[in-house]
């Protein structure tokens, strides 16, 4: 029994295994998550609409980390890789963000031991390159190669990606005030632009003739070649961001226009409605 999803060289079999550490990592995550919630001042608790979209967030972390997709796109499927990748980055943190009231949110922010971090994620032009940093670092093949056969390793790539999840969700979202907060056309141009540069890694999955990483081109076969597993992944990386964020910039052109049919008046959203 592993503690985490990493490489191995065993065949892949449809028989379930259990990884404890995933299950201590989202029990830890639902525990912080209440705990800060029953501390917090009545008025400022979470509502139930606000309750489900932090568990629907929590839930495509534990997908994304548990059996099978944890292990089968640890070291035997590339596109099972990069659907872990849309999970981690793109899915989970702003439902996360999203499901936590901004009270709560700002007193975890203060207590936080690394609040210079939040702090460079509240700069637009700086949480960019942090995020797409991470995101084409964590892609390097001398970087997955190293990493995937560990449990330690894998656990690191998979909150690397959480971690860039975050720092790109945190500009948009803006969950807590602050000075630098954008407009909705700065926001569009921010989302637009920090997809941009991921785009790259899927560029290579596609055009690649050849085995990019060593992970997967000597991992048990799964009756898929592995270029052709490949091309799958850039489709799953580069579609599923892209749907994402579509449906971001909708949401975002909405709340824009209903602001200015009525500039004079303050935007009131339904009690348990998320805000962005």
């Amino acid at each position: 029994m592993s503690w985490w999803c990493s490489t191995t060289s065993e065949p892949w079999t449809w028989s379930w295994q259990a990884y404890p550490g995933v299950w201590l990592f989202v029990i830890v995550c639902a525990a912080a998550y209440l705990a800060a919630s029953r501390r917090a001042d009545p008025s400022d608790r979470p509502s139930r609409h606000q309750r489900l979209m932090f568990g629907a967030g929590l839930l495509a972390c534990w997908v994304a980390a548990d059996w099978p997709v944890g292990a089968l796109g640890s070291g035997y499927l590339l596109s099972v890789h990069q659907l872990q990748y849309v999970l981690f980055v793109m899915i989970a943190p702003p439902l996360m963000l999203l499901g936590t009231p901004s009270p709560i949110l700002t007193a975890v922010v203060q207590r936080l031991p690394m609040r210079w971090l939040v702090t460079l994620a509240d700069k637009p032009v700086v949480a960019i390159l942090i995020c797409n940093a991470i995101v084409v670092l964590t892609h390097f093949p001398a970087v997955v190669d190293s990493l995937m056969p560990y449990q330690l390793g894998s656990f690191a790539l998979d909150m690397a990606w959480f971690l860039a999840g975050f720092v790109l969700w945190w500009p948009v979202l803006q969950r807590v005030p602050t000075k630098n907060a954008l407009s909705y056309p700065a926001r569009f141009i921010y989302l637009l632009g920090a997809t941009l540069l991921p785009g790259i890694p899927a560029a290579f999955f596609f055009f690649a003739r050849f085995p990019i990483y060593r992970t997967y081109e000597l991992a048990p076969p799964l009756g898929l070649p592995t270029v052709d597993d490949q091309f799958v992944g850039g489709i799953v990386m580069k579609l599923g961001s892209f749907v994402i964020v579509l449906i971001a910039l909708s949401i975002l052109f909405y709340k824009w226009h209903a602001a200015d049919r009525s500039p004079q008046q303050k935007l009131v959203l339904p009690e348990g409605t998320a805000r962005w």
